[in-house]
């Protein structure tokens, strides 16, 4: 049953964290600035519980724990890396953690990792069902109320993306299709029956006594591709007797086999190396991740975007948008949901958007032109060209060598289909014919551009690799711990709210305290500059010293 987490709980005299902690410990604990008081008015208390309505049951069972203890929990586990015990550990023992989840008593229950587990799978199973992500908007939530409190201006943004792998091992092609047989095998074995040969039967018996890893180090090269043929027809049987079956390995088994293999006139041939896509599945364990290889380094993962502000005069710049797509998803395709879910944030008009060359493409410049963005350009991927082009007086297309100096007039290359885009032709000094798209021509203008951006301009985006790397902090080989993109997505939001809070905390350290002025001051400051603690204690020794003079009075009237 659906219960919200109250705002304001009772505090315990001999319970509360402040009693048991005495002299200058007690005065650093309640510092204001003290992270743990921080993170409970910054994050904590920012989270609505809400839209987690519908995950319980409305007029049946136990009330649900504290939804925003177990929102806390997940951000300081990814805040520290800590692992789940280590996690339930540390927020059960350690004085901070409680304090910074609303767990003022040291008799306030913590959930338990039971419900902490429950609590993530249904988050899960709810994005698999709607298609959205609870922390997603906890995090646009938290973040927005963040940008009206520090009255952060957010016209100016930049972005960049990483590379994450999955928590999966490196199958090779073999391993791939065995391990995906034999765990689909495994959860159908009971049901096919006798609808096999006895040959298949014991092959798919034999799979199954052990995984693709194991299995693959055993077979030559020529061997490999027997198995594969072998396994590739017994895969295409499997498929019409598990038709109808949602299971999710069925799925995977049927999305495997498509991808490996091509049917012609029934008969079933493995695809070559260079027909399998980056899209394919890498792993039954994690079938939403995908393959690419990035400069010299090769992922089996996600690619993770990030956008914050960058505004020079705001106190403290946050990140405003996380989008985790899989390895093959182009940056390019990032810039424009980014900047949708950045203005919802923010509140503001986009006027300066930062970023590199990996994020160029004429959508996204239109786009950026349509709304008045200043899209700055690091730079952009590729050699500069031999040749640049611009318009003459006459409006004539000329291209310049830029190794010789010479320049060429370009006249209007003719083309057969009239809806083709329009080209241009001129003959080097070589005497070579040369021809030029639009494309080449705004690839052109837009180096120019870039080159003539100031310093100031083009650095901008820098340090924007600065968050790219806490995001990732404590998984320095790039590979994570988790497995499917809805549990990456949760990992995101959970690291970025933490690194949000880092910032604020950091410029709430470095403001002044405000002191009192000592003209204007009263005796009862001496009182009221006390925290609650020390005011309830004060009240208590007052109370008993004043019920021990009453009785020792009343006791000494009866005697005389």
């Amino acid at each position: 049953m659906f219960r919200k987490t109250k705002n304001n709980l009772q505090l315990n005299v001999f319970s509360s964290n402040s009693t048991l902690l005495h002299g200058n410990a007690l005065s650093v604990f309640e510092k204001e600035s003290e992270w743990h008081n921080q993170f409970r008015t910054q994050v904590m208390a920012h989270i609505d519980e809400e839209p987690f309505r519908p995950l319980f049951c409305e007029d049946n069972g136990a009330p649900n724990a504290s939804i925003r203890a177990m929102i806390g929990m997940m951000i300081l586990k990814e805040a520290h890396g800590l692992s789940d015990t280590q996690l339930h550990d540390t927020c059960q023992y350690h004085i901070r953690f409680r304090s910074a989840l609303g767990l003022h008593n040291f008799d306030d229950s913590l959930p338990g990792l039971s419900t902490y587990y429950l609590f993530r799978k249904r988050i899960v199973d709810w994005e698999k069902e709607h298609g959205v992500n609870l922390l997603e908007q906890v995090f646009a939530q938290v973040t927005k109320k963040q940008f009206i409190e520090f009255r952060i201006d957010g016209s100016k943004i930049r972005m960049d993306s990483k590379l994450l792998g999955s928590n999966i091992a490196w199958y090779s092609r073999y391993a791939l299709i065995h391990e995906t047989l034999r765990l689909a095998y495994n959860e159908f074995k009971n049901q096919i029956g006798k609808q096999l040969s006895e040959s298949e039967a014991i092959l798919l018996n034999e799979i199954c006594s052990e995984t693709g890893e194991k299995a693959s180090y055993r077979y030559n090269k020529a061997d490999t591709e027997a198995r594969l043929t072998q396994l590739g027809t017994i895969i295409y049987k499997l498929i019409s007797l598990f038709k109808g079956k949602p299971e999710s390995f069925n799925e995977i088994l049927r999305k495997v086999f498509y991808q490996q293999y091509e049917v012609i006139d029934d008969k079933v041939f493995p695809l070559p190396k260079e027909k399998i896509e980056a899209t394919s599945i890498q792993s039954p364990h994690d079938p939403d991740c995908h393959y690419r290889k990035k400069g010299d380094k090769s992922c089996k993962g996600y690619n993770i975007n990030v956008t914050e502000t960058c505004d020079p005069e705001n106190d403290v710049n946050l990140v405003t948008d996380i989008q985790l797509e899989s390895a093959s998803y182009a940056d390019c395709d990032f810039l424009i949901p980014a900047i949708e879910t950045t203005k919802e944030i923010v509140g503001d008009v986009i006027e300066t958007l930062n970023d590199d060359g990996a994020y160029h493409k004429p959508l996204n410049e239109t786009f950026c032109k349509e709304n008045n963005i200043d899209h700055i350009i690091s730079d952009i991927q590729g050699k500069p060209a031999r040749y640049t082009y611009s318009f003459n007086e006459n409006n004539e297309l000329v291209a310049t060598d830029r190794e010789t100096g010479a320049v060429y007039v370009c006249s209007k290359a003719k083309t057969h289909n009239k809806d083709a885009p329009s080209k241009w032709k001129f003959v080097d000094g070589e005497g070579v014919c040369r021809y030029v798209t639009q494309k080449m021509i705004d690839t052109c203008e837009l180096r120019k551009h870039i080159a003539e951006r100031t310093k100031e301009e083009l650095y901008l985006r820098n340090n924007v690799e600065a968050t790219i790397f806490q995001l990732g902090y404590h998984y320095p080989n790039n590979k994570s711990r988790y497995r499917g993109r809805i549990k990456h997505k949760m990992w995101a939001f959970s690291r970025t709210l933490w690194i949000n809070f880092v910032r604020i905390w950091n410029y709430i350290k470095s403001l002044k305290p405000v002191c009192r002025d000592s003209e204007n001051s009263t005796k009862n400051d001496i009182y009221f500059g006390f925290s609650w603690v020390k005011k309830l204690k004060i009240c208590l020794i007052c109370l008993f010293a004043f019920i021990f003079c009453f009785k020792h009075s009343r006791d000494m009237f009866v005697f005389i």
